[in-house]
């Protein structure tokens, strides 16, 4: 095999890892990455299951905080540990984009 075409041939098999290695926001399932989207939340400031923008419009989920029984798209309780999935406020390249709500919760 000559340079070029294994250079070529690398390219593509690395692009493909990538592509699969890459999670993203799933509106159907309401969930990133098989961690659904509903639940008990901890805030973390590393290492989060799912980075979230609070955004004013065009969000990809609506979230209304709750004091008990998270359990539909959108509803997160938030709690100081152990809860169902954890999250980072971030500023740019979010994983999910949240507006936050009084009611009706989740896909927008």
């Amino acid at each position: 095999m000559n340079k070029t075409r294994f250079a070529v041939v690398s390219s593509v098999a690395a692009l493909a890892a990538i592509g699969t290695a890459y999670a993203e926001f799933d509106s159907g399932s309401c969930s990133f990455d098989g961690i659904e989207l509903k639940g008990e939340v901890e805030v973390v400031d590393s290492f989060p299951d799912v980075k979230v923008q609070v955004v004013d419009s065009f969000p990809d989920l609506k979230v209304q905080a709750v004091s008990s029984f998270p359990d539909d798209c959108g509803e997160w309780q938030f709690v100081s540990s152990s809860g169902d999935f954890k999250i980072q406020y971030v500023d740019s390249f979010p994983d999910v984009k949240i507006q936050m709500v009084d009611s009706f919760p989740g896909i927008p």
